[in-house]
């Protein structure tokens, strides 16, 4: 039988890549709505400020921490990401929210997965354009940042404080983004 190699893990036979290759799907606030809240101006509360010198779209997002935590702004730089790509771990932060927004307005990936368990589930996988931003759920399971053709500038917004507010998955068998299924798509 004919066999594959996927991102240097280990040989599968193509009806088994085709059973872990995910999806890729446009981020619409729909279809995210059970891992957090999309961070776009389109259908957002705009209220001029300033005098009317300013457009403010309001609350696109909720800053989630515990009592004991504070809210932190932070630049994250992401590096591209080489396709085939093997999502072979997932991560979340049960201690509060984390919110990623681009800075260099270009196109990137995430991956989110339902809780199954204490475990993530099958991960979904959303292409965000880059004028579209993020706020992960606490406790949400998500791949750290996927960064897609240039490196690329995050503002981030999370927790920060005592506690564990990292927990982290490794699949027994990775799930694989194949570069084809990059492609843009339109919003359903």
């Amino acid at each position: 039988m004919a066999a594959s190699v996927v991102c240097g893990f280990s040989a599968l036979r193509p009806e088994r890549l085709a059973a872990l290759r995910l999806a890729v799907e446009p981020l619409t606030r729909e279809a995210f709505a059970p891992f957090g809240s999309v961070m776009d101006i389109d259908g957002a509360e705009l209220r001029m400020i300033n005098g009317g010198t300013t457009e403010r779209y309001h609350r696109l997002a909720v800053s989630d921490t515990d009592s004991e935590g504070r809210t932190i702004v932070s630049l994250f730089r992401g590096q591209p990401r080489a396709f085939p790509f093997s999502i072979a771990m997932m991560e979340r932060h049960p201690e509060g929210s984390q919110a990623f927004y681009p800075l260099d307005k270009q196109d990137w990936l995430l991956a989110v997965a339902e809780d199954d368990s204490g475990r993530p589930a099958r991960p979904r996988v959303f292409r965000a354009s880059g004028v579209q931003g993020v706020s992960y759920g606490r406790n949400v399971w998500h791949h750290p940042l996927l960064a897609l053709d240039d490196v690329s500038d995050f503002l981030v917004v999370d927790r920060e404080g005592p506690g564990l507010n990292l927990e982290e998955y490794f699949y027994s068998e990775p799930f694989v983004i194949e570069a084809a299924d990059l492609k843009k798509r339109d919003k359903p």
